[in-house]
C-alpha cells in the first residue's frame, strides 16, 4: 500500500512538472533562455578572468576581487542565477573545457541607483579594456581587429556587426577570407532600453531593420566559432527571447515629483514633444517617426557609418531571408532612412546619457543646446551620489583641456570630447525656445514615464 501511495505522489508530481512546463509563457521561456543559455562560445579561460588583475598595473589581487572586476570594467552583479559572474559573462565552452563568454546583458544590463536592471543599456561599460585584457592576460597580444570603444558607455555595435558579417557567407558558414563591408569604428553609440521594443515598428537609430525580426536579434551570435547550423537551431529560443523583451516595463522614478510641476510640463510635452516622441499613459501613441539628418541636426556619423555594402550583405545573408508577412514595404527586414528615429521616452530618467551617442549626459541639456558640455568625465559609477535629480542624468565633472598623451588609454577612455569624430552633441535645438522654467516643468513630467 505504501509503494502504490509513493507511485501516485511521485506520478502526480511529475505530471504536475510537465502541466508547469507546458503553461510557461513565451516571454518566461525567453527570460530563462536569455539568462541561462550560453548561444555563443567562450573567448577566454576562466584562468583569464581569475588573473586579469595583473594587467591593471597592481601589485596584488583586490581584496573583493568581483567588486574591483566590475568597476574596472563598468560591470553589474547579475539579477538572475549566473555563476557569480557580472551580467554579460557567463561560463561557454571554449573548446574542450568551460571557458569564460559574453551574452547580451553585456550591453544591454545596466545599473541605476545601484540596482541591476535587464535591458536597461550599460552606460559604463569599457568593453575595449575587456576585450584587450582578458586577451592579455590569457597570452595574447590583446590587439583587436578595430575599436571597440572610444568613449567608456558607448560601443561600436555597428562596426561589430559590419566586421562578423563580412567573416561570412550568406549561409553563414565561415569564409576564408574577410570581406570589408564599409567598417567604421568610430560611431560613439549608446545603447537604448529594450523595454522600448514593444512601441517600435523599427530597431536601430536608423530606424533601418524591422522590430519585428527575430533574426535581427541574433546577430551577436556571429561569434567566428559559431557553426552554421546553430543560427536555426536557436532561432526558436529568440523567438521566445522577443516575447520577453517586449514584457520588459521601466523602471519607476524613485525619488519625490512634484505632481503640480509635472502637470504644467505634460501640457507643454503635447504641445513641443509629443509630434515625435509620442504620448503618454493608459491611451498611448507613438508615432515611429523619422526626423531627417537635416532636420534634427545630431552627429550625422552612425547614419552614414552603416554603408550599402552591408546592407545587401545582409539581405543576402541567412539573417535577410527571414519569412513573415511583417517586413518593410517590398518585403525586405531592412531599409534605407533619412536619418534618426525620434524614440519613445518611456523610462528616460534611467536612460542618461542622451542621443544616440551619449554625449548630453542630462535631461536638462537636451532641452538646451547652450549648456551642453563640451569636455567632461563621470564617474562611471550608478549610485544615488552619482545621479543629478535636479537636472536628470548623471553628475559630471568639466574639464579645461584635452587628456594629455600620457594618460593611460584605460584613463582617456572615460573622457567625453565632443569636438572628435562621431562625438558631436549639436542639434535638437527643440527646447532652446523654451524658459528655464518650462524646462524644468518638463522634466518633472518626464520623471513620470
Amino acid at each position: 500500500m505504501l509503494r502504490l501511495i509513493l507511485v501516485a505522489i511521485l506520478s502526480a508530481t511529475t505530471s504536475y512538472a510537465f502541466a508547469a512546463e507546458r503553461e510557461r509563457t513565451p516571454a518566461e521561456r525567453g527570460h530563462q533562455a536569455l539568462t541561462q543559455t550560453a548561444f555563443i562560445p567562450g573567448f577566454w579561460s576562466t584562468n583569464a578572468l581569475a588573473n586579469v588583475w595583473k594587467q591593471w598595473g597592481l601589485k596584488e589581487k583586490p581584496a573583493d576581487y568581483d567588486a574591483a572586476l566590475r568597476a574596472r570594467y563598468g560591470l553589474h552583479p547579475a539579477p538572475y542565477p549566473n555563476d557569480g559572474l557580472p551580467m554579460g559573462l557567463r561560463k561557454a565552452p571554449l573548446l574542450l573545457k568551460t571557458g569564460i563568454g559574453l551574452d547580451c546583458m553585456l550591453c544591454h544590463g545596466g545599473s541605476i541607483m545601484g540596482k541591476s536592471y535587464i535591458g536597461l543599456g550599460n552606460s559604463t561599460l569599457d568593453v575595449q579594456a575587456l576585450f584587450e585584457e582578458l586577451a592579455r592576460a590569457d597570452g595574447l597580444s590583446g590587439k583587436l581587429p578595430f575599436t571597440f570603444s572610444n568613449v567608456r558607455g558607448t560601443n561600436e555595435a555597428g562596426g561589430f556587426g559590419v566586421y562578423l558579417l563580412g567573416y561570412r557567407k550568406p549561409d553563414m558558414t565561415l569564409k576564408s577570407e574577410w570581406t570589408n563591408l564599409g567598417l567604421h569604428d568610430n560611431l560613439c553609440e549608446d545603447v537604448p532600453a529594450w523595454w522600448l521594443m514593444k512601441k517600435k515598428k523599427s530597431l536601430y537609430y536608423t530606424g533601418a531593420a524591422d522590430a519585428r525580426s527575430v533574426r535581427t536579434l541574433m546577430q551577436f551570435m556571429m561569434h567566428p566559432l559559431t557553426p552554421a547550423n546553430d543560427f536555426p537551431k536557436h532561432e526558436a529560443a529568440f523567438r521566445d527571447i522577443q516575447q520577453y523583451l517586449l514584457s520588459l516595463e521601466p523602471p519607476q522614478y524613485p525619488f519625490p515629483i512634484d505632481r503640480a510641476k509635472a502637470a504644467q510640463g505634460e501640457v507643454l510635452f503635447n504641445q513641443h514633444c509629443a509630434e515625435c516622441h509620442g504620448t503618454y499613459g493608459e491611451k498611448w501613441t507613438y508615432p515611429n517617426k523619422i526626423i531627417p539628418l537635416d532636420d534634427i541636426g545630431t552627429d550625422p556619423a552612425r547614419y552614414h557609418g552603416i554603408e550599402r555594402a552591408y546592407g545587401e550583405a545582409y539581405l543576402a545573408s541567412w539573417f535577410g531571408q527571414e519569412q513573415g508577412e511583417w517586413k518593410f514595404p517590398g518585403q525586405r527586414p531592412l531599409r534605407e532612412t533619412k536619418g534618426y528615429q525620434a524614440p519613445p521616452l518611456d523610462g528616460i530618467w534611467a536612460t542618461a546619457p542622451y542621443f544616440h551617442n551619449g554625449s548630453v549626459p542630462t535631461l536638462y541639456g537636451v532641452l538646451n543646446s547652450k549648456a551642453r558640455p563640451k569636455l567632461y568625465t563621470r564617474s562611471f559609477q550608478t549610485g544615488e551620489d552619482d545621479y543629478d535629480k535636479v537636472h536628470v542624468g548623471w553628475k559630471i565633472t568639466l574639464l579645461r583641456a584635452p587628456p594629455s598623451d600620457q594618460l593611460s588609454p584605460w584613463e582617456r577612455r572615460k573622457i567625453y570630447d565632443t569636438s572628435q569624430p562621431g562625438r558631436g552633441n549639436g542639434g535638437h535645438t527643440y527646447g532652446d525656445e523654451l524658459t528655464d522654467e518650462q524646462r524644468f516643468q518638463l522634466i518633472e513630467y518626464l520623471k513620470t514615464l
